[in-house]
């Protein structure tokens, strides 16, 4: 990541560009609503392979894929790493598609307070009495959540743990982000291929047998999938961590004005007081994070 010769143009529009399709994925997702979730999910997997393998073959870095199918840490770390992306993406599905939108918001606004919590934690990373507000102040307002709707806000908590420990992870992959994603994908493909055969011999699937339009829906999940994805591992190594985390906000304001605005998902009392209290959490950590990087500067040799 570039840290220290600060933000490139070409990384902020890759990033950017990730954020905005992140953030209008509910709206492809929604179109599929009459689909079940495990068939999106495991046409996710199937058609980002052919996009990644692209991807990789035009960069030439196909070799390092080799070498990671060859190394068995490295396909074991893969294997963990492809099960939590895998268990998040079907839980974004089914959030989608059954009217939980607002809680796959929330998980997202949380996402980076519980990282920082768990740096803390498992890499005994330092943290300042800001960051330790935000985090107490983001699991307060899940207290809350809690309290007034008297269950757990499942889907918000299970999208950001699942997220959470794949970055977490993600760091002891040893090959490169787009490397990593599709050997993430080609270990997740035997049991997807599966998934769409069986189907389609009991004449459940949707694909091809459907209609056009959902054949077209499912083709299109691998470039939703892949690309923004790609997008943002090629963006954040030109970006500074600091404007990494401003930017990661977009994909959660815009799945929350969709779920509100588009979706007419219910923006009850409770969520009325913890979603500010989020929003509240998130303004202390980034501006810690804008001191930190100011500091840095500051304490750097000038060139």
């Amino acid at each position: 990541m570039n840290t220290s010769e600060g933000d490139s143009p070409r990384g902020f529009g890759f990033a950017v560009s990730a954020y905005f399709l992140w953030g209008f994925l509910p709206i492809y997702m929604k179109a599929m609503s009459h689909i079940p979730p495990l068939e999106v999910l495991a046409h996710r997997i199937v058609w980002s392979i052919p996009i990644a393998a692209l991807v990789l073959w035009a960069l030439g870095r196909t070799g390092d894929l080799r070498a990671a199918l060859r190394s068995w840490p490295t396909l074991r770390m893969g294997l963990v790493t492809a099960t939590l992306i895998s268990v998040n993406w079907a839980i974004y599905i089914w959030a989608i598609v059954s009217g939980h939108a607002l809680d796959a918001a929330l998980g997202y606004y949380i996402n980076p307070l519980f990282s920082v919590f768990l740096g803390a934690v498992l890499l005994g990373e330092k943290l300042n009495k800001t960051k330790w507000f935000a985090i107490c102040l983001a699991a307060a307002a899940v207290v809350i959540l809690t309290i007034e709707t008297g269950r757990l806000p499942v889907v918000a908590v299970a999208l950001t743990v699942s997220w959470g420990f794949y970055a977490y992870f993600k760091k002891s992959l040893p090959v490169g982000p787009n490397q990593g994603f599709l050997l993430e994908v080609l270990l997740l493909a035997p049991p997807a291929i599966g998934y769409v055969l069986f189907l389609a011999l009991r004449g459940n699937g949707h694909f091809i047998v459907g209609h056009a339009a959902d054949t077209g829906l499912l083709l299109g999940c691998g470039v939703v999938t892949a690309v923004p994805l790609m997008l943002y591992a090629n963006g954040a190594k030109l970006l500074r961590l600091s404007t990494i985390g401003m930017l990661q906000y977009i994909a959660p304001t815009m799945i929350f004005l969709i779920a509100v605005f588009v979706f007419g998902e219910p923006f009850g009392q409770a969520r009325m007081i913890a979603f500010p209290m989020i929003w509240l959490a998130l303004i202390f950590y980034s501006a810690s994070l804008l001191s930190e990087a100011r500091a840095a500067r500051s304490a750097s040799p000038a060139r």
